[in-house]
Protein backbone atom coordinates (compact mmCIF):
# COMPACT_ATOMS: atom_id res chain seq x y z
CA UNK A 1 0.00 0.00 0.00
CA UNK A 2 1.26 3.59 -0.90
CA UNK A 3 0.34 5.68 1.75
CA UNK A 4 -0.08 9.27 -0.24
CA UNK A 5 -1.83 12.16 1.57
CA UNK A 6 -2.65 13.82 -1.37
CA UNK A 7 -3.43 12.91 -5.28
CA UNK A 8 -0.32 12.19 -7.55
CA UNK A 9 0.54 13.11 -11.20
CA UNK A 10 3.96 11.36 -12.57
CA UNK A 11 4.60 12.08 -16.06
CA UNK A 12 7.18 10.42 -18.59
CA UNK A 13 9.63 12.91 -20.29
CA UNK A 14 11.59 12.27 -23.39
CA UNK A 15 14.20 10.88 -21.55
CA UNK A 16 14.00 7.09 -20.32
CA UNK A 17 16.20 8.17 -17.13
CA UNK A 18 13.78 11.53 -15.95
CA UNK A 19 10.21 11.39 -14.63
CA UNK A 20 8.30 14.92 -13.24
CA UNK A 21 5.50 14.74 -10.62
CA UNK A 22 2.93 16.97 -8.84
CA UNK A 23 0.24 16.79 -6.97
CA UNK A 24 -2.75 18.79 -8.49
CA UNK A 25 -3.98 18.88 -4.51
CA UNK A 26 -1.15 21.24 -3.50
CA UNK A 27 -0.34 24.32 -5.66
CA UNK A 28 3.46 24.51 -5.90
CA UNK A 29 4.30 21.20 -5.17
CA UNK A 30 6.23 19.30 -7.79
CA UNK A 31 9.73 17.25 -8.40
CA UNK A 32 11.56 14.74 -10.33
CA UNK A 33 12.90 11.54 -9.92
CA UNK A 34 14.55 8.74 -12.07
CA UNK A 35 11.96 5.73 -11.74
CA UNK A 36 8.10 5.34 -11.26
CA UNK A 37 9.40 4.00 -7.90
CA UNK A 38 11.79 7.47 -7.07
CA UNK A 39 8.92 9.81 -7.09
CA UNK A 40 6.25 7.70 -5.30
CA UNK A 41 9.19 7.48 -2.50
CA UNK A 42 10.17 11.49 -3.27
CA UNK A 43 6.47 12.71 -3.28
CA UNK A 44 5.87 10.30 -0.05
CA UNK A 45 8.31 12.46 1.75
CA UNK A 46 8.45 15.53 0.19
CA UNK A 47 4.76 16.36 0.48
CA UNK A 48 5.48 15.81 4.55
CA UNK A 49 8.25 18.64 3.92
CA UNK A 50 6.35 21.07 1.43
CA UNK A 51 3.30 21.35 4.52
CA UNK A 52 5.68 22.14 6.91
CA UNK A 53 6.53 24.64 4.86
CA UNK A 54 3.51 26.31 4.45
CA UNK A 55 2.83 25.69 8.08
CA UNK A 56 5.87 27.47 9.06
CA UNK A 57 5.25 30.44 6.76
CA UNK A 58 1.28 30.53 8.00
CA UNK A 59 0.15 29.32 4.55
CA UNK A 60 -2.91 27.45 4.33
CA UNK A 61 -2.18 23.45 4.25
CA UNK A 62 -4.63 21.52 1.85
CA UNK A 63 -6.56 19.38 3.55
CA UNK A 64 -5.64 15.46 2.67
CA UNK A 65 -7.39 13.57 0.37
CA UNK A 66 -9.76 11.19 1.68
CA UNK A 67 -9.08 9.01 -1.91
CA UNK A 68 -5.82 10.01 -3.58
CA UNK A 69 -5.00 8.84 -6.91
CA UNK A 70 -1.68 8.19 -8.38
CA UNK A 71 -1.97 8.94 -12.54
CA UNK A 72 1.07 7.61 -14.84
CA UNK A 73 1.10 9.44 -18.59
CA UNK A 74 3.50 9.32 -20.91
CA UNK A 75 5.90 12.23 -22.15
CA UNK A 76 3.86 15.22 -24.36
CA UNK A 77 4.55 14.68 -28.38
CA UNK A 78 3.70 18.51 -28.43
CA UNK A 79 1.70 17.12 -31.75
Amino acid sequence: MIDLKYSLIIEATEDPAFFTFYSPDMEGFSGVGNSLEDCLYKAKWETEEHVSLLKERRLPVPRRNPNPTINIKNADSGS
